[in-house]
């Protein structure tokens, strides 16, 4: 409760400092996304990295505050991981849906266990201060929190069960094709064991503050910045997380390019790449939850954006980005693992909580920005086109301003 009372308070605070400001954003920096961070289930209690698409430092400091909506979906399944390298060789070569069940007695045939059943709509706050230190050099401060909720309209209109499932029903999908009914509409249940026994357990509007993380980027002057319209920047990242389900230290770095392209009309196109590393759990302050036995989590992502300048110097930009993150678990598990689950009372997707720990996490943001010296307004909508719901779909809205004239 504490915790909930501080961000309000650092959230106002932050407002009446902005309302007084009278300094100006620098016009069209580049790609300036929102955070198209996934609401997933294991990521909110990690940080994760933002990729960084502007040209240079900004202007001025700035402040942003980002809120996103996302609907996950995972029924209660549980993994068996055999420890005997024989048996896991015998497994190898059965395909993971018909593999015998024989784990039960841990002196015969001993393995790891672990669960997870996961239905909620995760509702993610960021809140962000970039300071520029001098004209190639910029240092940004990120508090993350969560909202654990059920999901009813009409705070949630578009990632609500309801809303997906006449999504499913009218238009693609077909009638309830992961079960959302068959379990029931607007629940939340949250539960995760690991394979070490901890268990993770949230209830319905659960709030959390997720962590505080510290970004340096640089911005190197090189030729190709004016000859080719090419720009490069470098970060350094280090996140303190502050869950009590993991409680710990991450570090990691990222490398970011974008290309701009004058068109005639007012129109400007820009393509971008980055990728990042981050390794998690560089410290724990105790015993944390495994959040994943692979301790580095990579992630490319590219974009292209089209913009319109106005005759009074505003913009309007669409973006879309394609985003792939690595694995939580490492895929070789995948070899000989047992999964259970209700496969015979839901149409399909019953194996995703803990199958989709093992597969890349693949997804496509569709971005609109709408930018003047005043502020920069951005929508977002993320997409899991691979159909395993993590989340299934996710919202999002993020507003910038100057401050500290």
């Amino acid at each position: 409760m504490l915790r909930k009372k501080l961000f309000i308070v650092f959230c106002l605070c932050s407002f009446v400092i902005v309302a007084q400001e009278k300094d100006s954003l620098s016009i069209k920096n580049g790609i300036q996304n929102p955070s198209l961070l996934s609401t997933h289930h294991f990521g909110i209690f990690s940080s994760r990295i933002n990729t960084n698409f502007k040209y240079i430092p900004s202007k001025t400091p700035t402040l942003s505050f980002n809120y996103s909506s996302g609907n996950t979906f995972h029924p209660f399944v549980e993994a068996y991981l055999p420890k005997d390298p024989v048996v896991r060789q015998q497994l190898s070569k059965i395909k993971w849906h018909d593999r015998p069940f024989n784990f039960i007695d841990q002196d015969i045939t001993p393995a790891d266990y672990m669960n997870i059943v996961i239905d909620a709509v995760i509702k993610e706050f960021r809140v962000n201060a970039s300071f520029p230190i001098n004209n190639q050099h910029e240092l940004a401060i990120n508090m993350r929190s969560y909202l654990i909720t059920k999901g009813k309209h009409p705070f949630s209109l578009f990632t609500s069960d309801e809303s997906i499932e006449w999504f499913h029903s009218n238009i693609a999908g077909g009638e309830d094709p992961f079960g959302r009914r068959y379990y029931g509409l607007n629940q939340v249940n949250f539960t995760y064991q690991d394979r070490n026994g901890s268990t993770l357990n949230l209830n319905n509007n659960a709030f959390f503050i997720g962590g505080f993380e510290f970004s340096h980027y640089y911005y190197p002057k090189l030729n190709i910045n004016k000859t080719k319209n090419i720009y490069l920047n470098f970060g350094t990242h280090l996140s303190w997380n502050t869950s009590r389900f993991n409680a710990s230290i991450d570090a990691g770095l990222s490398a970011n390019a974008i290309k701009k392209l004058p068109l005639r009309n007012n129109y400007e196109l820009n393509f971008a790449f980055g990728a990042n590393i981050l390794r998690k759990n560089l410290i724990n302050f105790k015993d944390v939850i495994d959040l994943g036995n692979n301790r580095y989590l990579g992630t490319v992502e590219g974009e292209v954006e089209i913009t319109k300048y106005t005759k009074k110097g505003n913009f309007n930009a669409f973006g879309i980005n394609y985003q792939a993150q690595s694995r939580y678990n490492k895929k070789d598990e995948t070899d000989y693992f047992k999964l259970l689950g209700k496969w015979r009372e839901i149409n399909a997707g019953w194996q995703n909580g803990v199958f989709t720990l093992y597969e890349p996490l693949v997804t496509w943001n569709f971005i609109y920005t709408y930018g003047t010296p005043k502020f920069l307004l951005n929508l977002f909508l993320k997409q899991d086109f691979l159909v395993n719901n993590a989340p299934d779909l996710q919202t999002g809205i993020n507003l910038k301003i100057p401050f500290l004239k």
